[in-house]
């Protein structure tokens, strides 16, 4: 399948989920999602805390990693976010940087970005915008952002490359970001790195581990460090057991032979200082 046709196969199935027609946090009944998203979200890193300060609406269970936990940001910081979804880490973070702050969320799925802005609404949050558009081709400025953040989205990216390469054009020199991703430790079986349920599940578009990290850096950015790794399909066989059932029926391979292999990392980098530009509260704000 081409990149364009994968592309899409993601879109449509993010779309379906957005209005409460396909699984993602729940399956097809948009008026359990609150619960379980919830629940998903605890047990990746979220607490419960920062899950009462959005709406319901806003978290729908996608993540693999709570990134704004280990992001620290700052009163006036500008913050991106890749892949926005619901809205729920633009507006926590939109939270954490104030008034004097902006939070921009990116996404290429009509029905999520509706969803997002709607969430704003609710909460009152006039310190954030949502924007359609693809990570690969970023519609930001150049050097605008503080910090960077994306949760559980750039596996679904054919081109993760350009997709670094966007987050060094758009962060300030000293900028930084912190993702919550998906590696691979070892190949996957054929089928299941050919399969499109495996994809659009944030597994099978996943890389391995150590061209992953080489990509930040051959972006230009630096200071990796991991903060988190997990075994993702084993939190997945927690909450969403038909999810692995499903999986392993299409490709005909036990639990066996991909658990352990996939896994949740999040991790912080950092776009070298350079010149008289900085990024931290001062002129950021």
């Amino acid at each position: 399948m081409s990149e364009e046709r994968l592309v899409d196969q993601v879109r449509e199935r993010y779309e379906r989920i957005a209005r409460g027609e396909d699984s993602g946090c729940c399956g097809p009944q948009a008026t359990a999602c609150a619960p379980i998203g919830q629940a998903v979200s605890l047990g990746i890193g979220y607490s419960a805390d920062q899950l009462a300060q959005v709406p319901t609406e806003a978290n729908l269970g996608l993540g693999c990693g709570a990134p704004l936990t280990f992001l620290a940001l700052q009163e006036g910081e500008t913050v991106l976010d890749l892949g926005s979804g619901g809205g729920i880490d633009a507006l926590l973070a939109a939270r954490q940087v104030g008034p004097r702050g902006h939070v921009i969320g990116v996404d290429m799925t009509p029905a999520m970005l509706e969803r997002a802005r709607e969430s704003a609404a609710r909460a009152g949050a006039s310190n954030v915008e949502f924007r359609e558009g693809r990570l690969e081709a970023l519609p930001v400025e150049d050097g605008s952002m503080c910090a960077v953040t994306s949760n559980c989205v750039i596996n679904l990216v054919p081109d993760k490359a350009r997709v670094f390469a966007e987050v060094a054009r758009v962060l300030r020199p000293g900028g930084r970001l912190v993702v919550s991703d998906i590696v691979l430790d070892g190949p996957l079986p054929e089928s299941v790195a050919a399969d499109v349920f495996a994809y659009v599940g944030c597994v099978s578009g996943a890389m391995e581990r150590r061209p992953y990290f080489a990509l930040l850096s051959e972006a230009g950015l630096g200071a990796i460090e991991v903060l988190r790794d997990v075994d993702y399909l084993a939190g997945v066989a927690q909450t969403d057991p038909a999810w692995i059932a499903e999986l392993t029926e299409r490709t005909k391979v036990s639990p066996a032979e991909i658990v352990g292999r996939v896994r949740s990392v999040t991790y912080r980098a950092r776009k070298p200082p350079s010149g008289e530009r900085c990024c931290d509260s001062s002129c950021c704000a």
